[in-house]
């Protein structure tokens, strides 16, 4: 089968289409023949092995090389074969997942344990199912869960536009918040089309001075905990996603994580609650995220589409951050 290879950390240049031998599923996996993937932070950071500290926890990283070559975590496809234990799946079924363990969605075939994936929702494409899991997961986990977000709070999104952003304003809109969203100003129209009820364009105006809100769900990295304080109520909660992509082509030692690292300080000796984003797993997630997906509460948005063998390219797109929303992967 073809896959995007990846021998070693650095930039997209790297990356090149080959022939790799076809998966083989285990008991409790199942065989997707792949329709569509899509692109992630997550997918820079692990191709730069960036930041450095994160090589030593990740089970598809390693300190020198990646371990696992073949970039890509969300999918969407259909089901070929099913291991022995497989009670959830058989051949011909349409799927949509995550693989957060470890990667290979850029590719004509991968194996996925049952646990990390889901029908695909009827209403969409595989193009707008493969752009879900992950983004979906995450925004679904640091509203609800860590944030505990209620109808009638106000919520501050910094970063709307962006993967996790986007289903970011519209999941905080299905619990009947209010939401702020923080975006550039060629963003504004999209990220007011999907519902926020006030647009923030960061090139104009201080978001941290906006008013107060119940939760700031931050997707960015790039404010200090105290900007972030500053737009919270009393006893509100700040919730660190981690950030996204730096665009400046190098690894750091820490990253991001600097950021939750002093955000996990910090939260002991505050008032307000700050809460670090860590578990999304689409285990725990993907199954009610597709229940908001299939009633249309809501709806990926994709920027373009990339040809599996232009995936270089499409890493490139996301690096540099001129993407918004998703960028997918079509598979032939």
């Amino acid at each position: 089968m073809k896959a995007i290879i990846q021998q070693s950390y650095g930039p997209p240049d790297l990356l090149r289409l080959d022939e790799v031998e076809k998966p083989v599923p285990g008991p409790d996996q199942v065989l997707v023949r792949v329709e569509a993937a899509s692109v992630n932070a997550r997918d820079w950071h692990f191709m730069r092995g960036d930041p450095v500290l994160a090589r030593l926890s990740s089970p598809a990283l390693g300190m020198g090389a990646p371990k696992v070559k073949i970039r890509g975590s969300d999918f969407a496809g259909r089901v070929e074969a099913v291991g022995g234990a497989v009670t959830r799946f058989r051949p011909g079924d349409e799927v949509y997942g995550d693989l957060r363990e470890g990667d290979g969605a850029f590719a004509e075939y991968l194996c996925a344990p049952q646990s990390q994936v889901e029908p695909k929702p009827s209403r969409l494409s595989f193009e707008q199912a493969a752009a879900a899991p992950l983004a979906g997961c995450t925004a679904l986990a640091g509203l609800r869960d860590a944030a505990q977000l209620q109808a009638g709070q106000r919520v501050l999104i910094n970063g709307a536009s962006g993967g996790v952003g986007t289903f970011a304003v519209q999941i905080a809109k299905s619990f009947g918040a209010n939401v702020t969203a923080v975006c550039s100003t060629r963003n504004v129209e999209l990220v007011r089309s999907l519902g926020a009820d006030r647009v923030v364009d960061y090139t104009r105006e201080d978001f941290s001075g906006t008013g107060r809100h119940d939760a700031v769900f931050d997707l960015v990295g790039n404010r200090s905990l105290a900007d972030l304080r500053r737009a919270l109520t009393p006893g509100g909660i700040v919730v660190l996603s981690g950030g996204g992509v730096s665009g400046n082509g190098k690894a750091k030692f820490a990253g991001p994580m600097g950021l939750m690292i002093k955000g996990m300080v910090v939260g002991r000796f505050s008032r307000d609650r700050i809460r670090l984003l860590t578990d999304t797993s689409p285990g725990k997630y993907l199954a009610p995220l597709s229940k908001l997906l299939e009633a249309g509460e809501v709806t990926p948005v994709i920027d373009r589409g990339f040809p599996l063998e232009e995936v270089p390219q499409a890493i490139r797109y996301v690096e540099t951050e001129h993407a918004r929303a998703k960028v997918v992967i079509t598979v032939p």
